[in-house]
């Protein structure tokens, strides 16, 4: 049997964002420049939480761990991207690949929807908060986030490689993601499609369902505040985080709640840059900016610097 039609395939080609040669170099210094703003965002938040030890809470431990996910998950996907525009075959393995993506996404939905508990229980049961979220139960919860992450992954790449691959190498996307590979397969893929719905069903509908849930009890405590100024702190608490939950399921359930002869994947490209790219930068950038705490520590850490 030629190898080309065997189901052992475990390398793929990708054509990237744009079969467009004159658009090639200007997105190589977009993303490039998108991806170094993103190291710099997400190392320097991480090392930052790391150094200032007024930092040292359960809501920036897990804006630690927010930001060192957001680091890897780039760093997993943005230079096989960049390679994307320079190299003319571009291949790569595909178990691997799939994998560390599928973690890193899970990961962060789960993270998202723990900090959204820590701001209810900051917000709602402030005078339990200190019990509520000891550093055993932070480190209980991180451990869920990355167990959790681990077992999606898991069950989406596990399911791929029951598939046979039998068509053309090349994928039509950027990254090695789910969608683009059942394209390609030659055998039945409504297991896997079932499993995609049903994975990323809980790992997207679960929390989001769940930080709806807790953003509502919180809502409702802070109009019970009497004061304004009580109002207005309550809200720049937990403003940064929704703005960045808002982006990152939105753009989630965009790319995969909906059924799948809907989006085309070139439409469904378009959508997963907002997930994989975007968004890893801005949630540095959106913390640093509407964080009073942050701005804080960073002037601090910038004058020590300059005084020593």
């Amino acid at each position: 049997m030629d190898i080309e039609n065997s189901s052992f395939i475990n390398e793929f080609i990708l054509v990237g964002l744009t079969e467009y040669s004159g658009l090639l170099f200007p997105l190589f210094f977009l993303f490039l420049g998108i991806y170094l703003v993103t190291v710099a965002g997400n190392l320097g938040l991480v090392t930052l939480i790391g150094l200032n030890s007024h930092l040292h809470t359960p809501m920036y431990y897990f804006l630690f761990n927010l930001s060192f996910i957001d680091l890897c998950y780039s760093s997993a996907i943005t230079p096989k991207l960049l390679i994307n525009f320079v190299s003319k075959v571009n291949t790569i393995s595909y178990a691997g690949s799939l994998f560390f993506y599928c973690f890193f996404v899970s990961a962060e939905c789960y993270v998202l929807t723990v900090m959204a508990y820590d701001r209810y229980v900051a917000v709602c049961k402030s005078l339990l908060y200190t019990v509520s979220m000891s550093p055993w139960v932070c480190s209980l919860l991180a451990g869920m986030v990355y167990v959790g992450a681990f077992a999606g992954a898991w069950a989406h790449t596990g399911s791929m490689l029951r598939l046979t691959f039998c068509k053309a190498r090349t994928i039509n996307h950027y990254m090695c993601d789910t969608l683009p590979l059942l394209e390609l397969s030659c055998t039945s893929t409504r297991v896997n499609e079932l499993v995609v719905f049903v994975v990323v069903g809980f790992d997207v509908g679960v929390p989001s369902l769940a930080i709806v849930v807790f953003y509502t009890f919180i809502l409702a405590s802070i109009f019970q505040i009497p004061s304004t100024e009580g109002r207005s702190k309550a809200f720049g608490t937990c403003s940064s985080h929704m703005i960045i939950v808002s982006v990152f399921f939105g753009s989630g359930e965009f790319m995969y709640l909906h059924p799948f002869s809907v989006l085309s994947m070139d439409q469904g490209k378009v959508s997963t840059v907002f997930c994989t790219i975007v968004v890893p930068m801005l949630n540095p950038l959106i913390y640093s900016f509407w964080n009073k705490e942050v701005k804080v520590a960073l002037k601090k850490s910038f004058s020590r610097k300059i005084f020593s």
